[in-house]
């Protein structure tokens, strides 16, 4: 008697485990850092593209030459893949703004002064003001770049 209690009682326990089992999709953990147009407009956070404003800092007047300057890029290329990329991507918002087209919407003064100068920039400068405000305050961090180093980084940026 014994016997059959205990098989009917672990036969309610299997019983009561049973059933259907969800399974649950690994996909590891994934934060998207992307915003569609749509929300943009939405939200209102697109930053207008702005040539004219040179922003805060040391650069006054930057001409790019007609032809790219190939050793500029590569310290460029070299200096970004160390520092710059832990923000930025080329063709992606992430931390930062995607960097591809960044002359189709800031003056080369403007990007110089913002990599030499952020602090400056993100006090006065009403463009990285509201950049700041669209990437939920990260505050660029001054990498204390001398004005060749920028202009090299500037250079690479021009090659997207």
């Amino acid at each position: 008697m014994k016997k059959i209690f205990l098989f009917l009682a672990l036969g309610a326990l299997v019983a009561s485990c049973g059933g259907k089992k969800e399974e649950k999709k690994d996909d590891g953990f994934e934060v998207s850092r992307t915003k569609t147009e749509e929300t943009k407009a939405k939200t209102n956070e697109a930053v207008p593209v702005d040539l004219d404003n040179k922003g805060v800092g040391p650069i006054k007047n930057l001409d790019f030459p007609a032809e790219i300057n190939e050793e500029m890029v590569a310290r460029g290329k070299a200096k970004f893949d160390g520092i710059c990329v832990a923000c930025h991507m080329i063709d992606k918002r992430m931390i930062g703004p995607a960097l591809k087209g960044v002359y189709e919407r800031r003056s080369p003064e403007w990007v110089m002064n913002m990599i030499l100068n952020p602090d400056g920039m993100l006090k006065e400068d009403p463009i990285a003001k509201a950049l700041l405000k669209e990437y939920n305050n990260a505050i660029m961090l001054n990498q204390n770049l001398t004005e060749d180093e920028a202009r090299d980084v500037a250079e690479y940026l021009r090659t997207f």
